[in-house]
This record gives structure tokens, C-alpha cells and sequence, in this order.
């Protein structure tokens, strides 16, 4: 394979929180592994998110101050640009303006990471333009919804478009496709970033991270309601640490007290996700420091039998932490067995307890391996280039 010169685009430095920034940096170094000349740009006329402050601000100080941290850790250092379109004079940090725009005609593709940048001129000056969805089903009935909704429209620009619904455009997925080329893929992870160097330690706890309530984002699809917030699945599976006799940690910003106390009363221990958020090295070492990962799934990609797969739960597994994860479907593709294990009812939850505590040293073992088989950064990012012709 040629070295190719390549834009990675998303949205890391208008949400700077430690999930997102891994989402984007595993490209990033997948990419440079493979030997081709990275650059990371956004361009956006949304106002950046504060993680501080929990707020959507015009001021962008805080993108300034982390971008240039992020690309001396990852190697892009003077390879990276953040252009405020919201503002009248486009003010710019990193690449000046007339240097972004040069990349945009340079560049052999720019992969679009979650199809969080928006589409506008000066990009569109780019003749290979790559469209990564990271969370399948939403868009794909809203075409069949509306086969002339603006996403379709967008979804014309580009050169190739990828899913993480592994099983969009096959029989296992209800929603039809109207012509789009979908393919699957799935979250590259850099493995050795995330490896532990140890087991973990006696007291360690299964845990997960997520966001509680998500809001605008429900399907409505042939007279049915497709839900996007986590929180319903949680509480369809409150009692699993009861059932399954262990402790789960749940770091989120869930704020309503008696739900507090609910989850509390049936084994759940509740923290803050806010250290863990604003600093993408203390998310690594939270997840090494766990026993492993329980969690659920959305509706939307379990009803609608996507096939997906969490990206922050692809982490645990490169941590070596063995994952119990509710079904998408993922299993038909990957994983199930040792270090990674899928559930649909409450006996499972408990069946998959008592499996990885029977032998937590062979799932823990297990669990990179899936991650090293599955989704190592090169194996992934070096599928999307071949598919897409790069």
C-alpha cells in the first residue's frame, strides 16, 4: 500500500471528552501505523462543548488549550486544525484557514468519523469523501421513512459510506436500504494503548460508563417507537447485581435521587463520571482498574438487530476485562464464548457472572484477544481503505 496523505474530520475538538477523543485518535494512529500522513481537522459551525462546564459555548479557549496536548500524545503534532465557522471571521487554531483548505484538495480521502462534520463547500472540495456512522438504524429509517429526507441527500456526496450496524444489508436487519451502499465496520482500537500491565487488583468490581438520559434521538419507524436513551435498559435490568450476587458500578451523570436510591437498594454503586470524562488517561486507567465491564445496549440497536457494537466496550476488552454486554446480534460476527459474553434476560446476566468468576484469569485472556483479533486499528482502518478502493 502507497503512503497516501489523509484527514481524519469528527468532532473531538468541539467535544473534548475522554470517549469521544478516543473514538477519533484510534483512527488517527491506526492510519499513521499503516504509514500514511495523517492530518486531523475540524471545521464546524456548531459551538463547541464544555466539559467542565457542561455547556455548548461560543468561547473555544478550551479546544485551543487540549488540541495541541492530544497531538504531541498521539503524533500530529502540526498536523491538526479547528476552524470556528459559527464565527464571522472564521477565526482558526493549529493550520491557518488557507492551509485547511489546501489539505481539503490534497488530501487522497477524508474519513468523516460518526458523520459528525457537517458537509459545506470547502470540504466538499475533496474528491473522496468516506462516511462513518456510528450508530446505526436512525438514518437508515429515516430513509425508508421519507426516501427524499435530507440524509439521503447527504449521504450522495460520498465516495463510501460505513456502519457499525454489522448486519445492515443483510436478512438479519429489518429496515430496507433504498439503494445505499452501506458496509459494515467497526470501532478501530490501538490496543497496546489500553493493554494492562497487571490483573486487577483483589475488590475490583465490573463497571461501565455512559451517559443516563439522551434526549431527540428516538425512531419512529412502521407504527413502532425505536427508544435511543440508555437509561430504559438499565432499568428493564436494575436487578442484576442482586441476581447475579456482585457489586455493579455504574459511572454516570444520572441526577434524579430516587432512581438513585432504587439502584443503590439493588446493588448498583452509583459515581460521578466527570474526572473520568475530562481526562481521556484517567477513562484507560478506570477501565484497567475494573474487574470487567457490564452494560447494556440501546433500544434502537437491539430491536432493530443492528449487529453493533460499543466502542467503549471494545476498550475493556483491550484492557483485558472480560465484557458482559447485552445482544445486538454482535455475537453472529465475534466474541461470543470466553472474555466476551452477551445477554438478553436476567439469567443470563447471572449464567455469565458465574462463567467468567469460574475462570477469570482465561477470560481476562481471552478478552484482548478478541480485541487484537477483531478490532486492532490496523486490521480495521486497513479494511475501510481496501474497501473503499484507497
Amino acid at each position: 500500500m502507497s503512503r497516501k496523505r489523509f484527514i481524519v474530520t469528527g468532532y473531538m475538538a468541539r467535544c473534548p471528552i475522554a470517549g469521544v477523543i478516543w473514538q477519533h485518535v484510534h483512527y488517527i494512529v491506526g492510519l499513521q501505523r499503516l504509514g500514511h500522513d495523517v492530518y486531523y481537522i475540524e471545521d464546524s459551525t456548531a459551538h463547541p462543548y464544555h466539559p467542565i462546564t457542561y455547556d455548548y459555548v461560543a468561547d473555544w479557549s478550551y479546544t485551543a488549550a487540549i488540541m495541541p496536548k492530544l497531538a504531541q500524545q498521539f503524533g500530529f503534532e502540526d498536523r491538526w486544525g479547528y476552524r470556528a465557522r459559527y464565527l464571522d471571521d472564521r477565526p482558526t487554531a493549529g493550520l491557518s484557514g488557507q492551509r485547511i483548505d489546501e489539505l481539503y484538495r490534497e488530501a487522497d480521502a477524508i474519513l468523516n468519523v460518526c458523520g459528525e462534520q457537517e458537509l459545506h463547500e470547502d470540504l466538499l472540495q475533496n474528491r473522496c469523501l468516506i462516511y462513518i456512522e456510528s450508530d446505526p438504524g436512525k438514518e437508515q429509517c429515516l430513509i425508508d421513512n421519507d426516501p427524499s429526507a435530507k440524509i439521503r441527500e447527504t449521504l450522495s456526496h460520498y465516495h463510501a459510506v460505513f456502519t457499525f450496524g454489522e448486519n445492515i444489508g443483510t436478512q438479519r436487519f429489518p429496515v430496507p436500504l433504498h439503494g445505499i451502499p452501506w458496509q459494515p465496520t467497526r470501532q478501530p482500537i490501538v490496543t497496546d494503548f489500553w493493554k494492562a500491565a497487571s490483573p486487577s487488583l483483589p475488590g475490583a468490581i465490573f463497571t461501565t460508563i455512559a451517559n443516563w438520559n439522551t434526549k431527540g434521538k428516538d425512531i419512529e419507524w412502521r407504527g413502532d417507537k425505536y427508544l435511543w436513551s440508555k437509561a430504559l435498559e438499565f432499568l428493564r435490568f436494575m436487578d442484576a447485581p442482586q441476581r447475579a450476587g456482585e457489586t455493579f458500578e455504574l459511572a454516570t451523570n444520572l441526577r434524579d435521587e430516587a432512581t438513585r436510591t432504587q439502584l443503590n437498594e439493588r446493588g448498583w454503586r452509583l459515581t460521578s463520571p466527570q474526572e473520568i470524562s475530562i481526562d481521556h488517561n484517567a477513562y484507560v486507567r478506570y477501565m484497567q482498574d475494573s474487574k470487567g465491564e457490564f452494560t447494556v445496549a440501546k433500544d434502537q440497536y437491539v430491536r432493530l438487530n443492528t449487529g453493533w457494537f460499543s466502542d467503549r466496550t471494545a476498550c475493556y476488552l483491550a484492557c483485558g476485562r472480560p465484557v458482559i454486554t447485552q445482544e445486538t446480534d454482535f455475537s453472529s460476527h465475534y466474541g461470543e464464548g470466553k472474555g466476551l459474553l452477551s445477554f438478553r434476560t436476567l439469567d443470563d446476566i447471572a449464567e455469565a457472572v458465574r462463567a467468567v468468576n469460574a475462570d477469570y484469569a482465561a477470560h481476562c485472556r481471552a478478552a484482548y484477544e478478541v480485541a487484537a483479533e477483531h478490532f486492532e486499528a490496523t486490521k480495521v482502518v486497513g479494511a475501510i481503505l481496501e474497501r473503499a478502493g484507497l
